[in-house]
Order: C-alpha cells, then sequence, then structure tokens
C-alpha cells in the first residue's frame, strides 16, 4: 500500500479540512486496492484502516455491496453506516467511540 509523504506547513498556510483529507485518502485507496490489500474475510476487529478500506473497495467497485457484506459478515446497515460516516465526518467518523457523539449530534443538529 501507498503512502503520501506530507511536508510541514508554516503557521500562515490554510491546511485541508479532516473531512477532505480523508475523502482524498479514500480515493487514493480506491485507485490503489486490490484483494490481497483487502482485510481477510476472518477480520474481527475492525479500525477505522480497515473499515475504510472495505469502503473504497466498494465505491472503487472492487467489491459490491453484497459482495463485501458476505465477505466480511456484515450487515448492509452496518455497511452503509460506515459509508455515512465517512461522508458526513470523514474517517474519524469511523472510530467507534465517537459513534455516540455524531448519533447525538444527527438527532439535535448541534453538539452538546
Amino acid at each position: 500500500m501507498q503512502t503520501k509523504a506530507t511536508t510541514p506547513l508554516s503557521a500562515a498556510a490554510q491546511p485541508q479540512s479532516r473531512e477532505a483529507e480523508s475523502a482524498e485518502w479514500l480515493l487514493d485507496i480506491g485507485s490503489s486496492v486490490s484483494l490481497d490489500s483487502l482485510p481477510p474475510p476472518e477480520t474481527k476487529r475492525w479500525v477505522i484502516r480497515r473499515k475504510a478500506e472495505v469502503v473504497a473497495a466498494v465505491r472503487a467497485g472492487l467489491l459490491s455491496l453484497e459482495e463485501a457484506c458476505a465477505r466480511y459478515t456484515l450487515s448492509v446497515e452496518e455497511f452503509l453506516s460506515w459509508q455515512r460516516l465517512v461522508d458526513s465526518h470523514g474517517l474519524p467518523g469511523l472510530r467507534v467511540t465517537r459513534l455516540q457523539d455524531y448519533r447525538a449530534l444527527d438527532k439535535t443538529g448541534t453538539e452538546r
């Protein structure tokens, strides 16, 4: 898997938003993802990167939604929630400990 080299930003530089960085990272994964680079089918511990790789594979057309769900024993709802979280909160949205915060935010429309 390829990684991007990053350069330090000066204080005057405007860094990209987290969501923009996340979207760029997903696009990079999607263009270089292969079945061999995906998490193994028996994966039980779903860290952010593994979830993102599966979302990117489906978006890139490497796997269909049904194939991804069957391969990883996921429900369609669970996979779609990963996609929604990436779209609305970037990669940090895939962190399990943040789900309650995001769900509360979605219900009220404002932060608590």
